[in-house]
């Protein structure tokens, strides 16, 4: 059983956990990830690792409660105990020293998993700009923190509440356009948004890292649910990433997987919604 610390709500539906957990605290590096099981009956939830804390011990992880799972996950509360909690997972992120720009981009629930590789990006003595976006202001997540520990941090939303308005990729552009020498692009988020950066970054030759986070469940590589197709190669995201070449990965075969079982989800988070309004009735 691993404690839940400290629970923090972010923005809408999304959460932070920092959890007790010495022996992956010792180990986490950016880049990995952790699988959570809430109790007996729940389901394995893949969650990439937002921070880590090698002294106090404990691993932080940031969620959206978007499916059944994370719905009851997000109802856990500081005391509170779940079951397993594994890792870390997958291969960690590739930190390097370079004499050009390290550029960070991060959408919506994808900006907490940058922060760890911007902080060791950072440490290591890189210019590292941050691009974070969301579809308003108040679904931004870590700016403040973010801010800490960046040369540089552009905002976009969708609505132009807050920062650029328009996407992470008007950003990462006025950024080309401005002749920053860039070493790598790092983004996370919706697959889409991946794709799109990837495209960008692909006319302009610059290395692009996408990190993937398709259905898993064992996260060992032995269900091989999380197979995707990068370059001539299948791949699975447990054990051989989840970070991958973007401009290799095969960005619409992984959109199809991904909706496979929406009708699925959808069931089981109203049958969860169902079961917390009676139980409060």
């Amino acid at each position: 059983m691993f404690k839940i610390i400290k629970k923090k709500i972010l923005s809408k539906d999304v959460f932070q956990f920092e959890i007790e957990a010495m022996q992956i605290a010792k180990k986490a590096c950016a880049g990995q990830f952790v699988i959570v099981n809430i109790d007996e009956f729940g389901e394995r939830i893949p969650l990439t690792i937002a921070d880590f804390d090698r002294e106090k011990g404990t691993v932080t992880i940031i969620f959206q409660a978007i499916g059944a799972s994370t719905k009851l996950l997000s109802e856990k509360n500081e005391g509170d105990y779940v079951k397993d909690f594994v890792g870390p997972l997958g291969q960690k992120s590739e930190i390097y020293k370079t004499d050009e720009t390290v550029i960070c981009v991060g959408g919506g629930i994808g900006i907490a998993p940058i922060y760890p590789i911007v902080r060791s990006m950072k440490e290591i003595g890189n210019k590292v700009i941050s691009i974070i976006g969301a579809r308003n202001s108040g679904l931004l997540i870590l700016e403040d923190e973010l801010k800490k520990i960046s040369d540089e941090v552009i905002i976009a939303t969708d609505d132009g509440s807050k920062g650029i308005k328009g996407f992470v990729t008007d950003g990462l552009k006025s950024l080309i356009d401005r002749g920053e020498k860039i070493a790598q692009v790092t983004a996370i988020g919706p697959v889409i948004m991946m794709k799109t950066v990837a495209e960008l970054t692909k006319k302009y030759g610059i290395k692009t890292v996408v990190s993937l986070n398709p259905i898993m469940i064992d996260g060992t590589g032995m269900c091989g649910g999380c197979r995707v197709q990068v370059g001539d190669e299948t791949k699975f995201a447990c054990i051989d990433g989840p970070e991958f070449d973007g401009h290799l990965v095969d960005f619409n075969s992984l959109m199809l997987r991904q909706r496979m079982y929406r009708k699925e989800e959808t069931e089981a988070k109203e049958h969860v919604c169902n079961l917390s309004i009676n139980s409060v009735n």
